[in-house]
């Protein structure tokens, strides 16, 4: 049939002129279509055959070119280890610490060059999109530092004689479901992440950036990030929480807001666990300069600084403790436990900023607990490291903090830690400004039962070199108009009651009233206090300054003495007033019983 429309010459010559083209556009795209998948698929399991050195097997089921869109469409995308391969690896002490397997429904990339990748060997891609994309890593840590192996060659290398290069502009991983398997400790610890998503970006594989260091995985950045994330430790004692994370290898920095490690309800823990119960919260953490690909690989913790700011450390003392005498508690020792840390570690600078630090300690004779505060902390703590060769080069670690005692006075505080010392020498020293006494009795009244009823610190100051076996220094405490009120228990309220007469004793004949006093007189103390074996770092510090503050409020040994001797008179006084007070009423009632029976 004749084209009647096509009346005109220049009207046939320009449908020829488009028709053409099209049909063999189409044609061609049928052809490509039908050919394309097991081209596509013997190329990328070719890549990744050889770029893994045969440790990963790649598979899809089927695929589609889209010409005009520049578009491929991949189904059912597998990417597994070979086990045969990895054991043998593993034998030969040449296997990778991480395994990854991935699953993929669909997978797209746009603004692809089909045609140089058959021609011209260049594998050219704008942007590949994964959604919801299932990926398994399991981590075992076979070795800890690059090993020595046969083939030297770079990814580059490998892939070069498939392919000339491989340049992708964007990775997009959204709504992964991850699964990562820790085998490195004692117990398999499972992490599983919803909401997690992976972007990276300029990935070029070529003779030019085989060396680049400067690239993660051939990536100029890597981006990681992971909202509302919660997760529970093995023991199940600890929950953990992250609102969202955020990882950027160009930066190399590590950001993390709202980040929770929550202990179990007390009956729970402490019913578990002879452990002090203890939690976190900050609003902001920062690594920076952290080193991802070493932690990654090794599972060391390399950092040029660590900021946690506007947040809360909580500790609370097992009431349910059982005495050890025989542990040495050496090893809570800040610089004994860096030392004993099951990782390679390296910050040059943490920095601490509006921290509270609350400790709470339950009293079993007044059966209440204690609190003593120190708010919005703000400092650095420098070189904590257990690195061999960063401890070669300094081997102390040096803190400067500002707290507020009681969220009332001033407290700056210097410690110096020596990390190579068998005694695990260290010295502290610092300054507390003016506060009231009263400020203390939350901690004083539940753990001393002790009220203070008036007076006020001007200053104290401490200045200790220690060791694990004995802590020696002087401690200087200066106060005004102190007054106190010794308290009992009352469980039958529910609440203290007054020693009415010992706490007028206290005041009149104990306590010195001022330091200095009336005169002028200022009393300092020199301490040496031995630490008892089974006696931890906070404690043994806490010890000491009272040993210093005692004889500086009038409880020095020889007062303690003769306070104790007098205490003990009074008692043993009290003891005799009862003991004939109730001879006195058993005569009497013997009388009235005599008087009763009409024998008196």
């Amino acid at each position: 049939m004749a084209l009647n429309f096509l009346k005109h010459k220049w009207q046939k010559r320009t449908f020829k002129f488009v028709l053409i083209p099209v049909i063999v556009i189409l044609l061609l795209a049928v052809v490509v279509n039908r050919y394309w998948s097991p081209i596509l698929a013997g190329k990328v399991k070719d890549v990744v055959l050889s770029s893994s050195d045969s440790l990963y097997k790649a598979d899809f089921s089927d695929a589609e070119l889209h010409i005009l869109q520049g578009k491929i469409i991949i189904y059912n995308i597998t990417l597994k280890p070979d086990t045969a391969v990895y054991n043998k690896k593993k034998r030969l002490r040449l296997a990778p610490n991480t395994l990854v397997e991935l699953k993929v429904k669909r997978l797209v990339l746009n603004h692809v060059h089909p045609f140089s990748l058959y021609f011209q060997k260049k594998l050219n891609i704008g942007q590949i999109i994964l959604n919801e994309p299932q990926l398994n890593v399991s981590y075992q840590l076979n070795h800890t530092k690059d090993t020595v192996v046969k083939d030297r060659r770079t990814a580059w290398q490998r892939i070069s004689k498939s392919l000339k290069c491989i340049q992708i502009g964007t990775i997009l991983l959204n709504d992964v479901n991850l699964k990562y398997e820790d085998y490195s400790g004692n117990k398999v610890a499972i992490s599983r992440l919803k909401e997690l998503n992976f972007s990276a970006t300029d990935l070029l594989i070529d003779s030019a950036t085989q060396y680049d260091k400067s690239r993660l995985l051939y990536c100029k950045d890597i981006i990681t990030e992971v909202n509302n994330y919660t997760g529970e430790t093995p023991s199940g004692l600890y929950t953990y929480k992250i609102r969202h994370l955020k990882l950027s290898t160009l930066t190399s920095k590590l950001n993390i807001e709202g980040l929770a490690m929550q202990p179990a309800k007390s009956d729970v823990f402490f019913g578990k666990s002879q452990k002090d119960r203890l939690g976190l919260l900050a609003d902001s953490v920062q690594l920076n300069n952290f080193d991802y690909l070493n932690y990654h690989k090794y599972r060391t913790v390399s950092a040029s600084s660590l900021t946690l700011a506007n947040g809360k450390v909580t500790a609370f003392t097992n009431p349910g403790k059982k005495p050890d005498s025989l542990t040495d508690k050496v090893k809570t020792f800040p610089n004994m436990m860096i030392r004993k840390l099951n990782l390679d570690l390296r910050i040059d600078t943490l920095k601490l900023r509006h921290m509270d630090v609350i400790y709470n300690e339950f009293d079993k004779k007044s059966q209440k607990t204690g609190t003593v505060a120190f708010n919005n902390t703000s400092g650095n703590i420098y070189n904590i490291t257990n690195n061999p060769s960063a401890i070669a080069k300094n081997n102390f670690t040096t803190i400067d903090l500002t707290t507020y005692f009681m969220n009332r006075g001033r407290l700056d505080v210097q410690m110096k830690f020596n990390l190579t010392d068998d005694d695990a020498a260290f010295s502290y020293k610092g300054t507390l400004g003016p506060m009231e006494f009263s400020r203390l009795n939350p901690a004083t009244m539940p753990l001393a039962m002790v009220k203070m009823t008036s007076g006020s610190v001007k200053k104290f100051s401490f200045d200790i070199q220690a060791n694990s076996k004995v802590f020696k220094g002087k401690v200087d405490f200066l106060y005004n108009d102190l007054k106190v009120v010794l308290l009992k228990p009352d469980t039958a309220n529910d609440r203290f009651k007054r020693k009415s007469i010992m706490s007028i004793f206290a005041n009149l004949f104990v306590i010195r009233r001022s330091n200095p006093d009336d005169k002028g007189k200022l009393t300092s103390s020199l301490v040496i206090y031995k630490r008892p074996k089974d006696s931890p770092f906070f404690k043994t510090i806490w010890k000491t300054l009272l040993t210093g503050i005692k004889p500086c409020i009038g409880l020095d040994e020889e007062k303690q003495k003769a306070t104790k001797d007098r205490i003990d008179e009074h008692n043993k006084n009290k003891e005799e007033r009862l003991k004939n007070k109730a001879e006195r009423q058993k005569r009497k009632a013997e009388r009235k019983k005599l008087m009763d029976q009409g024998k008196f």
